[in-house]
Parts: structure tokens; sequence; C-alpha cells
């Protein structure tokens, strides 16, 4: 059995998994420079021990599931930035580090989810179509280099996210999805654009999605998208929320929730049925210590 089959058959019997926390951003703390319009996506060539160093610190506390730092880097976001001919070389060693920290950590039955979005920090987007072929590009680099599931992150336009899960499941490894969201002026759970998570669900009620997350979302924010969330969705659900302000596209650090007050509010979340719980953007290790000791609850 794989090792994400086992995982799942852990979930489904009611079992709570721990996830890793933020890693752009904990790479920033660490002092890894961004790239311009392509976030903290430079790390995989520029720095690539302190970001090996961050996937073990989150394997050593706890963490089951360690997310490759892809997040930003798609194409356009790399066209962006000016280093589009690395683009292979970004999405390679971002999971091939991953899978690095989890052998010298020898936790082999630890996954090594990589992290795919659209964002983009230029403003300028993509036609659909090609989109479409660098996402395919994108999935083939990435599962070529040993990841074991795909964890779509920061869906906000229903259009957008069945491009990036086509292609995902296109590669024959098994898709997360998740969703950034909040309650609009009347209350009901929308994406960030303004369609209605319901609406958002109900798009990938038959595509074969194993698991839903709520991400990148304002802690305060979780409890009323849970609501729209269970409301629509039948499967297992994870939580991994977002913390601080950016101040253009930097973290301010000192804005952040402290790890006691983010335990309190992912214990709500783990009462309410979610089986997977880690964190976001300013999450970091000392709040998945805490989480750690939450999850073994």
């Amino acid at each position: 059995m794989s090792r994400y089959s086992q995982l799942m058959q852990r979930i489904h019997a009611g079992e709570r998994i721990l996830i890793d926390g933020a890693t752009g951003t904990e790479i920033e703390r660490r002092g890894v420079p961004q790239l311009h319009n392509a976030w903290n996506g430079g790390g995989a060539l520029s720095h690539p021990d302190i970001l090996r160093a961050v996937h073990e610190d989150y394997l050593s506390l706890g963490a089951e599931i360690i997310i490759s730092n892809n997040f930003a880097t798609h194409y356009y976001a790399l066209r962006d930035a000016g280093v589009a001919e690395r683009f292979e070389a970004y999405n390679r060693r971002g999971v091939e580090l991953a899978i690095e920290a989890r052998d010298n950590l020898q936790k082999p039955n630890a996954l090594v989810a990589a992290g795919i979005s659209y964002w983009s920090w230029s403003g300028n987007h993509p036609a659909l179509e090609d989109l479409k072929t660098a996402t395919e590009r994108q999935v083939e680099i990435l599962a070529a280099a040993g990841a074991d599931l795909f964890m779509l992150e920061m869906m906000i336009d229903i259009d957008k996210m069945l491009i990036l899960l086509d292609a995902a499941q296109s590669s024959g490894l098994p898709v997360w999805v998740g969703f950034t969201c909040e309650p609009d002026a009347q209350g009901v759970v929308c994406l960030r654009n303004g369609e209605p998570l319901s609406d958002a669900l109900a798009a990938i009620g038959d595509r074969q999605v194993d698991l839903v997350n709520i991400m990148h979302t304002q802690v305060e924010h979780i409890d009323t998208c849970l609501d729209g969330l269970q409301s629509n969705w039948p499967g297992p659900i994870g939580v991994y929320a977002h913390t601080g302000e950016f101040v253009g596209d930097h973290l301010n650090f000192d804005s952040t929730i402290s790890p006691a007050d983010y335990c309190a509010a992912a214990g709500r979340w783990l009462d309410r049925g979610v089986s997977v719980i880690g964190g976001c953007c300013g999450i970091g290790p000392r709040h998945i210590e805490q989480l750690a000791k939450l999850v073994e609850i």
C-alpha cells in the first residue's frame, strides 16, 4: 500500500493528520530574498540549505505532510520575474529538497505534496489556454521529481481552478484542492474573487477530489468558512490558515497570531471534524510544535 493510501485510510478512520506550516514566509523570515513578481519562490535555487532545513524542522515536529516550495514557481510568475529559463529547475528542486528532508529525517511515511497555484504578483494573467499548457508542463516536472500528491493552493477562481485540477489529475497522482475564502457582506462564504464557495464545491463534486482545504484564509474567518464547506462537501476537510498583515509582498511577522491563540482556534476546527491541520503564511515551527500536541489528543 502506498504512503498516500495509508494516510487516507487513517483519515477515513478518524485520525487527525498534522501538516507543515508556512514555507514561503518561513524562508523569508530566515533571510532568503524574494524574487520580484515571484515572491518567495526562489529559495530552492538561491538557498537550498535553508529551504531543506525548514522542511526538516516541520518533519521533526511531527508533520506528516510537507508542501514543496512551488506555490510561486508556475511559469508565468517566473516569466514576470525574468527567470523563465529556470522554470524546470525551480520546480524540480522544490520537490527534491522536500524529499531530501524526508530522507534526512528518516521519515519514509511522510508525504511530499507539490503545491501549485496560478496567483500573479504582477497582475498579468495569461489566457486560460496558455495557463493550461504551462500547468500541464509544471505538473509533469513535479510528478517526475517524486511528489506524492498535488495541493492546489489559493484557488480563488472557479475557471482557473478547474484548469489546474485537470492538469494535476492528468498526472495520475491524487489532488487536494485548497480554497481561499471569506464571508461577503451578506454572510455568504465566497472565494476571494466573489464566487460562492458552494459553486466551487459543486464544480468539483464529481472530479474525484479526495480532500478540500480551507487555506490562506484569515484565522477569524475559518469558522464561518467551515460552515459553508461542511454544508456543501461530504468528504474529508483540512485547514491551514493565514495570519498576519502584508506590507507589499513582505509579511509583517510582528502581526502574526501567537502559537497559543492559533492552537485555541485549531482546537475548535478539529472538534468540528477537520482531519488535516497545519498553517499557511505566518504560521511557523513554534505554531506547529503546539499543534502537534493538539493532534495527539
